[in-house]
């Protein structure tokens, strides 16, 4: 085959996982754009399908397995031509993979992503081409938002989690590359940038011997087209003043962060190898309320985690009740092979981590919706992400709500309604989880 006819190849994608992940896949897919293949959505019309994957809990691998499988099945009937697996399960079980998964072509570990292009040129038996970098993607989120991955990997050791051994030690993006990045989005046509890491509020410390995330977030904040910048993963011992103040007084910064706590209890924090206690939340959470009320918070907990006594969940409980976080997400803990907790004791019976998961959830989601409805009546700007054909809606979120994790916003058709643009909605309703709204 020749590179004439390679380019003639349609190649399409599936994106598990978290935001990080999805970059890099978005990545992936400008190199090959750019190098000609045609790059599509459908993947049963494709003769290349990526499957990006992820292996954070348990749940996520089974999700990426029956994907590969789904994508196995394909090709066995010679609808697809070759199958690649690429992301963090060859990462954390490379082994494993190979030898489960032989009708796949190639298994690419994390480090070679950058060479995509070669590893298909090879598969097809083409000689191969000199490497490119490029700071574009191909877009996989609505053309309105995009991520910007300022960081890989993680020093933070947490006692639950894969990350670590899977992305390998926190290294953070060069500051100039990710400006050069946010312009090329920002040409695209992207209004919003959501700032993601394992830990943003680390950004540069790598680097520049300094955390640097608000240094950046003012130099992202002087590109024209880029209206609203939005912080993910900000680690409680980092967010400090100098960060909050920029989120309140600078126009584009989202009123909004999100930082993981986990859990409110010192001895499951002290377990987890959290750096924060229980002292500490509620200070900084109680700061962030009276000194930048406006200023939304979400969060993620754990629940089940070995050791959680009856005690710590009423805590936790307690904890969601007075601090009236915006939005939480819950997760129960999973026991992952290779983490600390994995080896430890009082393990949770599943029964219970799932009894406690509904009550938490429910706890958080009166606080919520109550909170969801103070800001009925309102007019506030959305950014439009898609249109639902089903119910007739444009469907987007306000600037105090993070795409797909919060609430949306159904906006009502008036004729003149453009996905990727930014508009002031009236807020008239909420209900089922969401806003709906008119332009005004």
């Amino acid at each position: 085959m020749t590179k004439e006819d390679l380019k003639t190849k349609k190649v399409s994608a599936i994106s598990l996982g978290c935001d990080k992940n999805r970059v890099d896949l978005e990545k992936m897919l400008f190199l090959l754009s750019n190098y000609g293949m045609q790059v599509i959505e459908n993947v049963e019309d494709a003769d290349i399908v990526i499957v990006n994957t992820c292996a954070f809990i348990l749940p996520a691998k089974k999700e990426s397995i029956a994907n590969i499988i789904e994508m196995e099945n394909l090709k066995k009937s010679g609808r697809i031509e070759k199958l690649i697996v690429t992301g963090c399960l060859p990462a954390r079980h490379m082994r494993e993979i190979k030898q489960e998964f032989t009708t796949a072509d190639a298994i690419v570990p994390l480090s070679e992503n950058k060479n995509i292009i070669n590893i298909i040129e090879n598969l097809y038996g083409v000689k191969p081409s000199k490497p490119k970098s490029s700071f574009d993607r191909v877009l996989t989120t609505s053309n309105g938002y995009a991520y910007l991955k300022i960081a890989d990997g993680c020093n933070n050791v947490c006692s639950f989690c894969t990350i670590p051994r899977i992305r390998g030690k926190y290294k953070s993006e060069k500051m100039e590359d990710l400006v050069s990045e946010a312009k090329l989005l920002a040409k695209r046509g992207v209004k919003e940038l959501i700032l993601v890491a394992q830990d943003t509020t680390r950004y540069g410390t790598d680097l520049y011997g300094k955390p640097m995330l608000t240094e950046l977030c003012t130099r992202l904040a002087k590109i024209k087209e880029i209206e609203w910048i939005r912080i993910h993963y900000a680690y409680p011992e980092m967010v400090d003043k100098q960060l909050l103040d920029l989120i309140e007084n600078e126009p584009k910064m989202c009123k909004y962060i999100d930082i993981p706590l986990q859990h409110i209890d010192n001895e499951i924090l002290k377990s987890m190898r959290r750096k924060h206690d229980e002292g500490f939340t509620r200070n900084l959470i109680a700061d962030i309320h009276t000194n930048y009320p406006d200023i939304k918070i979400r969060s993620t907990f754990i629940v089940g985690y070995p050791g959680e006594t009856g005690r710590a969940f009423k805590k936790l409980v307690k904890f969601l009740q007075e601090a009236k976080l915006d939005y939480v997400g819950f997760f129960p803990y999973y026991r992952e092979e290779n983490t600390i907790s994995y080896f430890m004791k009082k393990q949770i019976p599943n029964f219970i981590k799932m009894r406690r998961l509904k009550k938490v959830q429910n706890v958080q989601e009166k606080i919520a919706c109550s909170k969801a409805k103070e800001e009925i009546s309102h007019v506030v700007p959305v950014l439009v992400d898609a249109y639902d054909e089903d119910s007739g809606f444009f469907i987007g979120h306000a600037k105090f709500l993070s795409p797909l994790v919060d609430f949306n916003v159904k906006i009502v058709d008036n004729g003149n309604i453009e996905i990727g643009k930014i508009y002031n909605v009236k807020l008239t309703d909420f209900y089922a989880n969401s806003y709906e709204g008119e332009i005004k």
